[in-house]
């Protein structure tokens, strides 16, 4: 017996209606593709009409739309298309935009201060990586391109420093050439190695002030540096971030972890998919996977392709490459 059809309208009221129906109508378009429902926007209201099952399910994912669209929050129909996966597998762990900095699933949500956006997990994976990141010490984030891995620790950490739980960011890269030749670079010293560390720049820039984001590099709140750099240092009261982890040799790897000082954090972030190094047995990522599980206030985080927030496509490359090594 197939069950009835009903009809279900939502208050869309404050909602911008671009934000929530998205170019073209692309996020309702996704919405009704992926639970069957028929969607309508008129006016303030959202209608949902199929079977009941398929309409409950719907709801869910439509008043999250909604919320999100009311705090102004970017919406696509790769969004959607995350919030489908996480209510179909019902862990509960898809972000309330209306929720807490930590929310009732431990959801840890970000409001950076000065760029009035917020900052959220849009998978499950993602949101266990933030909960480690509150939990632990030391959290390694391993996984795929386009998980986030770099882009929340960075959040993290800003979150830290408004907040004066650390006094200081401390971001680091290894300069590892990855098929071109760094000698070749135009400049000094600095500009050469300059390229290596832009992402940790962009990344920064997206989530401050200009004119924050300049003083606190000028105050030395925020470091950004070659992985050499740390040689030698004790870090208190710091955030400490190792992005490219992979491309870090064992001893670099351990010279690394042993900068953490009093009331401060690390997270560790890379792919063993893309590890540049002349032997790939020398990764520091891959000896630290070996020898420090286990140990209480280490935190390991095994990102997967359902957590690539990045273009859809990026997802089936990733799959399609891992496919590819395992034939």
């Amino acid at each position: 017996m197939q069950d009835p059809t009903i009809v279900r309208r939502l208050n869309a009221e404050g909602a911008d209606p671009l934000a929530l129906a998205g170019v073209n109508d692309a996020n309702l378009v996704e919405l009704a593709r992926g639970t069957g429902v028929r969607v309508a926007l008129r006016g303030d209201l959202l209608s949902l009409t199929g079977a009941s099952g398929q309409v409950e399910r719907a709801q869910v994912v439509a008043q999250r739309m909604v919320d999100a669209a009311r705090q102004g929050l970017p919406l696509d129909a790769d969004d959607i298309l995350r919030l489908l996966e996480g209510s179909g597998a019902g862990t509960g762990t898809s972000p309330d935009p209306g929720a807490p900095d930590i929310g009732p699933s431990g959801e840890y949500r970000i409001a950076l201060p000065g760029v009035r956006r917020l900052v959220q997990p849009k998978t499950a994976g993602q949101a266990q990586y933030l909960r480690e990141i509150l939990e632990h010490d030391i959290v390694i984030g391993v996984g795929p391109a386009g998980t986030g891995k770099t882009y929340l620790a960075v959040a993290a950490a800003v979150d830290f420093l408004h907040k004066k739980r650390v006094r200081k960011i401390v971001l680091a890269r290894p300069a590892v050439e990855a098929g071109e030749s760094l000698g070749f670079l135009p400049g000094d010293m600095q500009a050469k190695v300059d390229p290596y560390l832009r992402p940790l720049y962009d990344a920064l820039e997206d989530m401050m002030p200009p004119e924050r984001f300049e003083r606190a590099l000028e105050m030395r709140q925020i470091e950004i540096a070659p992985l050499a750099y740390m040689r030698g240092r004790t870090l208190n009261d710091a955030f400490l971030i190792l992005d490219e982890a992979q491309n870090a040799t064992n001893a670099q790897m351990k010279m690394f972890l042993t900068r953490l000082g009093v009331n401060s954090r690390t997270v560790i972030t890379g792919d063993r998919t893309q590890i540049d190094l002349p032997k790939r047995e020398d990764s520091g990522l891959l000896q630290v996977e070996r020898i420090l599980k286990g140990i209480d206030g280490i935190a390991f985080h095994y990102f997967t392709d359902q957590d690539v927030v990045r273009h859809r496509l990026v997802r089936d490359i990733i799959r399609a490459y891992g496919e590819d090594a395992a034939s």
